[in-house]
């Protein structure tokens, strides 16, 4: 099942802010950052369905509220358009420390046009998204345009925004009217723009000018009949699967581009490195690569599975390879073979000084589920042969780990 986790990071401002970061039952394809839309929250609509269904498809997801939004402390009027930068920084710095440094940065709306300067202060980031975003933040000030004159005048104003009342000062007003969309074509990851064409808060013409600004790879997906705030459900299914296509390819790239980073491994060779000096780590065989990692409750990240996972994955792949390897050679009608594993610990009862201190036993439960039109015979000659497999060999039999430090 999907994992999720509540957390807090320190952001530009030194508050405290709260984020979730949602990851799927594998090792994720890629960490994506979400950054929400102008006075919004990490769990809007949007932003909730867009990141479920991302994760869904493999992503690994965090999603935050910006300093004095939604769970997360601070003032909002002492916010502005750079502040919000700055707390996405922080908050790819939180993932990078935790191991998952962000590869994708997507952003609503004006979290859009965070990410696209945010993307050049994080330095693995690979991909960037907007939906419905505006080419710089000087657009939101058309959202409180009645209040202008009383932000010059006063320093500040009490505004509606979607039903609520903000305070934004001059120095909000000061900040926004220093940004441009010349950054954009200094951006150093593939861009994929979403944009309604019936947009009414964002005209689709901000979309046209991140596009002429960016340099490729570049793409542009329009989002029929979308609102602003892609209020239905299909309309955030679509973009989360348009997202989860295009940035595949961009992982695939940088995975590519990076693969001498990869540990040299010999056949039969198994090799373990650190990925957040916590507990996440990368296993490497010669041709493949996964993740282990600890459950949540003990401070681990639950990306991958733990140690005894691994070990109870060890016998019971190797009891079902075996099975079907013997049933192939004898041309039995085996149809499949499932197998169910748990360890545990047994108190031994008759042992020399068991009285004075309690000995324990590791015990690995195995259940062997044999789907087929076998007989008896055949079911106990396939039971027999399970434990003959080679991990379970290894594992009953005399058993030396040799240990040596090698110099680094």
């Amino acid at each position: 099942m999907p994992a999720r986790r509540k957390f807090e990071f320190q952001g530009s401002q030194g508050s405290a802010l709260a984020g979730l970061l949602e990851t799927p039952d594998q090792a994720p394809i890629a960490t994506a950052l979400f950054a929400h839309c102008f006075t919004c929250g990490k769990d809007i609509a949007a932003a909730s369905r867009i990141s479920r269904a991302l994760v869904k498809r493999g992503y690994a997801v965090m999603r935050f509220d910006f300093t004095g939004l939604g769970n997360s402390d601070g003032d909002f009027s002492n916010t502005n358009f750079s502040s919000n930068v700055q707390d996405l920084i922080a908050a790819a710095n939180h993932l990078r420390e935790e191991g998952m440094p962000p590869s994708l940065l997507i952003g609503h709306s004006l979290g859009g046009t965070a990410v696209l300067s945010a993307a050049h202060e994080i330095p693995e980031c690979k991909g960037v998204a907007t939906i419905g975003s505006p080419g710089d933040a000087r657009h939101v000030s058309a959202q409180f345009a009645c209040d202008l004159d009383t932000i010059e005048r006063d320093g500040e104003a009490r505004v509606s925004l979607a039903g609520r009342q903000f305070t934004i000062r001059k120095q909000f007003l000061d900040d926004i009217n220093q940004t441009s969309e010349a950054h954009i074509a200094q951006l150093k990851a593939a861009l994929l723009i979403m944009h309604s064409p019936v947009d009414a808060t964002v005209n689709i013409a901000e979309a046209e000018r991140i596009y002429k600004a960016a340099r490729h790879p570049k793409s542009f997906i329009s989002l029929d009949k979308a609102d602003h705030l892609l209020t239905r459900a299909e309309d955030a299914e679509y973009v989360a699967d348009m997202i989860a296509a295009w940035a595949l390819r961009q992982v695939r790239v940088a995975s590519d581009a990076n693969a001498s980073a990869r540990p040299g491994i010999s056949k039969g060779e198994v090799g373990i490195s650190e990925r957040n000096r916590k507990f996440m780590l990368d296993v490497y065989s010669d041709d493949h690569q996964w993740i282990a990692d600890e459950p949540s409750s003990v401070g681990g990240n639950n990306a991958g599975p733990d140690p005894y996972e691994h070990l109870l994955a060890s016998v019971g792949t190797c009891t079902a390879m075996t099975i079907r390897m013997y049933a192939a050679r004898k041309k039995w009608p085996l149809d499949n073979v499932d197998v169910t594993l748990r360890h545990s610990r047994e108190h031994l009862k008759d042992c020399e000084g068991c009285e004075d201190k309690p000995m324990q036993i590791d015990v690995i439960d195995r259940d062997i589920v044999l789907h087929g039109d076998l007989d008896e015979d055949q079911r106990a000659r396939l039971m027999a042969i399970a434990d003959k497999c080679p991990v379970h060999r290894t594992l009953t039999h005399n058993l030396s780990i040799k240990t040596r430090e090698v110099p680094a």
